[in-house]
């Protein structure tokens, strides 16, 4: 029988190749990837020939123009300076163009170019894959299965809920400016406005303007805003890995966290309520379904249809888009008025000449408002809550003064 000892030298001279094959594997892999992102940044200098723009750092891009805490200064000159469209650098192999014409608007929502993939990944681990994030086939089940709970039938009831809660906000607002005569709006009508939806489309019973306990949720959204901005701006954030172990990628996961708690609590709730006896028949009975409803009862009477997971993503979607946008845009609009005391003048002689002293707003005195009306329009066209969507191109596409841009932009 034989005996074969390696030795210390050998076993080092062993383990020392091994190091550097695998350096230097790692080393092409490392120039495969330089070398394939500054193709791809070249493919786009050519494809964005055509759009001018300021002059941009070759890796941080325009960055340092965007970093300012509102976007809209600079966007504005901008805008006076490159007509219908220009291109945005956000580093040096990532750019898009930004669009704000609208003939060439046209164009681009004539299309079915699917969704930014990249952009709208990153709000994912906050509100899944519901009805904003989805795409072709099944953004079309979904989108048709919650088509009814927005039925003038069903939203026609909801106008005395609404005024509720408005009244609520308002007697809040009476004691408030009593001690002082400036009043930061945003909150009170985020929270109006999450007190209206919880009523409408989930089902909820009673006011939650008076819990202290939601106001983390109202927190925990503005925190996501704000750090789903900061994300986007920012090169070394695009890897979730690494994104996760910074303290902006901490604090929103536990910002995620208490989201996905509240819809959790939210639709626990209401599974409870059905399951008491009668309820559910009662509920079957009604003409027009609320919109949580309607998921719940997708889910029960064909187990496959919509997991647990995709209904949460739905009430999360709807619970943050129904409410935030809302009263972003109710916000602007209280802002433009002020801004312009005559025009508010006209609105408030309007709604009072409708409803007197005392009276409460209805269904049918809302298409007999057609100054506040024009109002409102104006303030959501000239502060529209939600400022942008994103769109990859899918095949060429011609802009009505000439100019193109390729598939893959």
């Amino acid at each position: 029988m034989s005996v074969s000892v390696l030795s210390p030298t050998r076993a080092l001279g062993g383990v020392s190749g091994l190091l550097q094959v695998v350096s230097l594997l790692a080393l092409v892999l490392l120039l495969l990837k330089a070398a394939q992102l500054y193709l791809h940044r070249q493919w786009l200098l050519k494809a964005l020939q055509q759009f001018p723009s300021p002059p941009s750092h070759w890796l941080y891009g325009h960055m340092q123009e965007f970093q300012e805490e509102t976007e809209l200064r600079p966007l504005l000159k901008r805008v006076e300076k490159y007509p219908s469209a220009c291109a945005r650098w956000l580093w040096g192999t990532k750019a898009l163009v930004l669009v704000y014409d609208p003939d060439y608007m046209k164009v681009v929502l004539g299309r079915s170019d699917p969704k930014s993939h990249d952009s709208y990944r990153l709000l994912i681990p906050w509100i899944g894959n519901g009805l904003l994030v989805l795409e072709g086939q099944t953004w079309f089940q979904h989108r048709r299965m919650l088509t009814p709970a927005f039925h003038y039938d069903i939203l026609k009831p909801y106008v005395g809920l609404m005024a509720d809660s408005v009244r609520v906000m308002l007697d809040k607002w009476e004691e408030l400016v009593s001690l002082d005569s400036h009043l930061e709006v945003l909150g009170h009508v985020s929270l109006m406005a999450l007190d209206t939806i919880m009523k409408c489309a989930f089902s909820h019973q009673g006011s939650i303007q008076t819990d202290r306990k939601i106001q983390s949720y109202i927190q925990a959204i503005r925190d996501l805003s704000n750090l789903s901005f900061s994300r986007v701006r920012n090169l070394f954030y695009q890897n979730d890995i690494i994104y996760r172990l910074t303290p902006e990628g901490r604090w929103s996961h536990r910002a995620c966290q208490l989201t996905h708690q509240h819809t959790d609590a939210v639709i626990k709730l209401r599974k409870a309520h059905l399951q008491k006896e009668g309820e559910l028949e009662k509920v079957r009975s009604k003409r027009h379904l609320d919109f949580l409803d309607i998921l719940l009862f997708a889910r029960m009477e064909n187990g496959s249809s919509l997991s647990d997971v995709d209904l949460r993503a739905e009430v999360d979607t709807f619970m943050f888009e129904g409410h935030d946008t809302t009263a972003t845009g109710i916000s602007w609009t209280l802002y433009a008025l002020a801004s312009h005391p005559e025009h508010q003048q006209r609105c408030r002689e309007e709604i009072q000449s409708l409803l007197g002293d005392g009276a409460s707003i209805t269904w049918d005195h809302l298409e007999q408002m057609p100054y506040t009306t024009m109002c409102i329009k104006e303030a959501l066209r000239l502060y529209p809550p939600v400022p942008f969507i994103f769109r990859d191109l899918s095949k060429p596409i011609t802009f009505p003064d000439g100019r193109s841009l390729p598939a893959g932009v």
